[in-house]
C-alpha cells in the first residue's frame, strides 16, 4: 500500500479491512462549500448500507469533523462507555453502521488534513492495542497519496 503510483483506494481500503479483520473501513475526504469545508465520506469497505453518502460534516463534529478540525487520530475503544447515548446523533456514521469501537487517523496532504481514514468493528471488545499499533505501523507514514502524520520540515 506504501509509495504505489497508482494508488487505488477501494482496493487498499479493502487490503485493510481484510488483513485486520475490521467491520468497516472508511475515508471521508473535504470538499468545498460555500466558503466552507465539509467531510463527506467518499469511500468505503463493509458497509451495511448506503446512508453513509448521505453524511455531511462539519470541522468539528462527527468523528471525521473532530479527527478534521484537531489534526491528530481520535479512538474509541467502546461506543457504549465513550459516548453517552443522547449525543449519537452526533456521529452519524457510527449509528448507521451499528459500530461499537472506531479508531480514526487524519490524512494529511501539502500541510493540511484533506481525510480521514476510518476503521472499525460492530462487536464490543475488538480494538485491542496491539491491533491498533499494527494498524498505525501499517499506515505510516503514508497511505498512498496521503500521509498519516503531519511532516515537520527540519
Amino acid at each position: 500500500m506504501k509509495g504505489e503510483v497508482n494508488f487505488e483506494i477501494q482496493q487498499a481500503i479493502d487490503s485493510l479491512r481484510e488483513v485486520f479483520d475490521f467491520d468497516f473501513v472508511s475515508i471521508a475526504l473535504v470538499q468545498s462549500a460555500a466558503d466552507q469545508f465539509v467531510l463527506t465520506w467518499q469511500y468505503v469497505s463493509g458497509n451495511l448500507n448506503n446512508r453513509y453518502k448521505r453524511i455531511v460534516l462539519h470541522s468539528g463534529k462527527g468523528v471525521a469533523g473532530r479527527v478534521f478540525k484537531t489534526g491528530k487520530p481520535m479512538l474509541i475503544p467502546s461506543v457504549k462507555t465513550e459516548l453517552e447515548p443522547n449525543d449519537l446523533f452526533n456521529y452519524p456514521i457510527i449509528v448507521s453502521e451499528q459500530l461499537q469501537s472506531v479508531c480514526a487517523v487524519p490524512l494529511w496532504k501539502d500541510a493540511r488534513v484533506v481525510g480521514v481514514l476510518m476503521v472499525g468493528f460492530r462487536g464490543e471488545g475488538r480494538l485491542t492495542e496491539v491491533l491498533i499499533h499494527d494498524f498505525q505501523q501499517s499506515i505510516d507514514p503514508s497511505f498512498g497519496p496521503y500521509f498519516t502524520r503531519e511532516l515537520v520540515e527540519e
